[in-house]
């Protein structure tokens, strides 16, 4: 069958860039050979329209493969590591001095569920526990791109979000050089002195009191609230549809991935750069 190219496709320099994270030596599970990109390519097509699995075109392979490959995927934490590599290169691309942050900006957004049936992890949280759903958590740096995503029952309280997400962030290796965390209100002043000192870094309150008479933005807190917006187009996420907080964390992940090519097909000569240097 011929294939037909979507404007979700991965192009060939940012394939290079992928490739090693997808198909890494010594990794276990069936082998797609050259068909790799064709499933990588459908679980972008999916984050980017919202289809559902079994309406995914045929040019994708069959949609069982790409289904239990994205499982795969979002148990081992693949799709966290290439959420990594590149941020690391989005950086280097904007002109940063390392290939990690200094400073993260954490916050969460509520999604409310819709489940297909089943048990879920939706459970009811946000103002007055009104919303059953879940609770996206999207750290982003100077640059407002993510560098780390994850996804918790709704009712999970912002200490826990926050500790959750620093943990993620130490564990796929990008704390080496954090001093400073950024994170709003929703997280007490003792949580945030306890986050501190267990983490080694500045976890600090940020955002305005009630009496603020005028909107203005908070000065680097405003990029992970764009950041969230812009997640939105990812019509995969126009609802909380998963059942395991797995399956959730691993299509935010997508769409963080799919985020990141977006801003980087902008900077075509400085990934050229990156990859001739690789």
């Amino acid at each position: 069958m011929r294939r037909m190219s979507y404007g979700s496709d991965l192009t060939d320099e940012q394939w290079a860039l992928l490739e090693p994270v997808f198909n890494a030596p010594g990794k276990r599970g069936p082998k797609h050979g050259p068909d790799l990109r064709r499933v990588v390519d459908g679980m972008l097509y999916i984050s980017h329209t919202g289809c559902q699995w079994r309406f995914l075109p045929e040019s994708f392979g069959p949609w069982t493969r790409v289904w239990s490959q994205f499982r795969r995927w979002s148990r081992n934490g693949t799709w966290a590591r290439a959420l990594t590599v590149l941020h690391q290169v989005a950086r280097e691309a904007e002109g940063r001095a390392a290939a990690t942050p200094s400073m993260v900006v954490i916050d969460t957004h509520l999604a409310r569920g819709a489940s297909n049936g089943g048990v879920t992890f939706h459970d009811r949280g946000g103002a007055y526990g009104r919303t059953k759903g879940a609770k996206r958590v999207v750290a982003v740096d100077v640059t407002g791109l993510p560098v780390g995503a994850l996804v918790v029952p709704a009712s999970t309280h912002e200490n826990r979000t926050s500790e959750l997400m620093l943990e993620h962030l130490g564990g796929q290796d990008v704390t080496g050089r954090l001093e400073l965390v950024l994170v709003d209100r929703g997280v007490t002043a003792s949580a945030a002195r306890d986050l501190s000192r267990a983490h080694g870094v500045e976890v600090r309150r940020v955002g305005w009191d009630d009496k603020q008479p005028v909107f203005r933005p908070i000065r680097h807190a405003w990029r992970v609230e764009v950041a969230h917006g812009r997640l939105g187009r990812a019509r995969r996420l126009a609802k909380s549809f998963e059942n395991t907080t797995i399956s959730a964390t691993g299509w935010l992940q997508v769409a963080c991935i799919a985020t990141t090519l977006r801003h980087l097909s902008a900077h075509t000569d400085e990934l050229g750069q990156v990859l001739t240097s690789a």
